[in-house]
């Protein structure tokens, strides 16, 4: 779940830095623009993957990969 929520706050910054340098959303422009319901869905998971990595701020010990 982290390896996901971290590749998924990747892509979101990678868009947010297209958007803010060269005014170019990414997201919209392969899903059809920012209304569209798959573009919408793309942000509502890179959202819900930038909460999720707030937890890994406040993790003491990380977590060893079960073999």
């Amino acid at each position: 779940m982290d390896t996901l929520a971290l590749i998924l706050s990747i892509i979101g910054c990678i868009n947010w830095g297209l958007v803010g340098i060269f005014q170019f959303d990414l997201v919209a422009w392969l899903f059809g623009g920012q209304g569209a319901i798959i573009s919408r869905i793309v942000y509502t998971l890179v959202g819900l993957a930038g909460l999720w990595c707030i937890s890994l701020l406040f993790r003491r010990e990380p977590r060893i990969a079960e073999e």
